[in-house]
């Protein structure tokens, strides 16, 4: 199902889970722009400097000439805001400065009157410091380059510092990530934030000499994890296939193979459940080094974590939801079974499945008959230990009946050599 709305006379799709938003009055200020010689530009007649660079070289006692573009978010008297990737910055347009005969300064009057929030200008002029210190641009010529075509949710504060028509409906925000992005500057900074931490762990490994290898998507047999897939069918050789749970395998043969490093950063697809933790489709990191065993591969993870946080923050503490969260290590570590003994007091260790039921019942955890040995320990975990594992915290040698095919304890019958890391009570991490 398509809408439709009208520009210039033509008409262009709407999706159709946008078709509640609010069309712009536009043929105003196109007309206008069109007639005054301000029509839209390509860009091979305003090429736009990256702000960054056309403004880091410039302070309060040094000015110097720049050009650049984004989105007109509003104006007060002489100053306007001007929004692009890199953020905000504040712009000067005085009266007469822009055009060189009095009808050119009129037209470019009116076509200020005339831009809405969210079009898209550019500008030339010179960059300088205003009385309070804060870097503007001296608008000296203006550039209509877009118009917007819907009106962009204007967020306004009182003298108080309540927040009125904030966009914060979840449901619109994720559908309407433009719009998001847009009008919540702290959403571009999670953007900026994850690449720069896919970026900063793909060095570490690079440098550590490790390949990054891609493994196939589409996969006859969904091996590595239990999930349930999604499932498709190649016409050509009329067989079905699946969107991959995990690359485990083929890494495994990569190795196999004779590489004693390999990695892959990638999407995998689940079919199953929802919620905050858990999406269809999602990007982890899966790692294999050869001729090593969980305890090296935990100071890995360590140095991993470390290098990243520094990498993308400036520092190994972060803090998140309240809590400041240190990644430099050592990480704690404790056993499976310390970890229950620690947060419930009860030493489950030698214990059988009837006796860890009776556990269950203890600490009001809803089992079923079908549950066996392990998965009653992992309720008990998962019910009372996992919430208090704020600092990044390792369990380790996990009970065999957990994960009956990793590699068996060297040293403690019944266990395997075995780890999840867990932060701010979310496994990030396992081998």
């Amino acid at each position: 199902m398509h809408a439709l709305f009208k520009s210039r006379g033509k008409t262009a799709p709407l999706l159709a889970d946008e078709a509640f938003l609010e069309e712009v009055p536009i043929s105003e200020t196109v007309e206008f722009a069109d007639e005054a010689g301000h029509n839209p530009v390509s860009l091979e007649d305003f090429f736009a400097e990256a702000r960054e660079s056309a403004l880091g070289e410039y302070s309060k006692d040094k000015k110097g000439a720049v050009q650049i573009a984004g989105r007109f978010m509003g104006q007060r008297g002489p100053f306007a805001k001007l929004q692009d990737s890199y953020g905000t910055i504040q712009l000067y347009i005085g009266k007469n400065d822009l055009g060189d005969t009095e009808e050119e300064k009129e037209r470019y009057k009116q076509l200020v009157k005339l831009l809405d929030i969210g079009d898209f200008i550019g500008v030339r002029g010179e960059v300088f410091a205003t009385g309070t210190g804060e870097i503007s641009v001296h608008v000296r010529e203006l550039v209509f380059l877009g118009k917007s075509l819907r009106p962009l949710p204007i967020v306004k504060r009182d003298k108080e510092g309540n927040v009125y028509d904030a966009f914060t409906d979840p449901e619109q925000r994720y559908r309407q990530r433009y719009v998001d992005l847009t009008v919540n500057p702290q959403v571009r900074e999670i953007f900026l934030k994850r690449s720069r931490l896919i970026s900063a762990m793909r060095r570490f490994f690079d440098n550590k000499g490790w390949l990054e290898v891609e493994t196939p998507i589409l996969q006859p047999i969904h091996g590595g994890a239990a999930a349930r897939p999604f499932r498709t069918h190649h016409n050509t050789l009329d067989m079905p296939l699946y969107l991959r749970i995990a690359n485990e395998l083929y890494l495994k043969r990569l190795i196999v193979g004779g590489f004693e490093g390999v990695y892959e950063i990638g999407k995998m697809f689940r079919n199953e459940g929802m919620d905050r933790t858990h999406n269809p489709e999602f990007t982890s990191m899966e790692i294999y080094i050869a001729y090593k065993d969980y305890h090296w591969m935990m100071e890995m993870v360590e140095q991993c974590l470390e290098y990243v946080a520094t990498e993308v923050t400036g520092n190994t503490k972060v803090e998140y939801e309240g809590k400041v969260i240190d990644y430099a290590g050592p990480y704690k570590r404790l056993t499976m079974f310390e970890a229950i003994e620690e947060y419930t007091g009860i030493d489950i260790s030698n214990m059988d499945e009837a006796a860890l039921r009776d556990v269950c019942k203890q600490l009001h955890i809803e089992v079923d008959p079908t549950m066996g040995k392990g998965k009653l320990i992992d309720e008990i975990f998962s019910e009372k230990v996992e919430d208090h594992l704020i600092q990044p915290t390792y369990i380790i040698d996990y009970p065999i009946e957990m994960t009956p095919l990793a590699k068996k304890h060297r040293s403690v019958d019944g266990l395997v050599e075995r780890f999840e890391l867990f932060v701010n009570g979310k496994e990030i991490a396992n081998a």
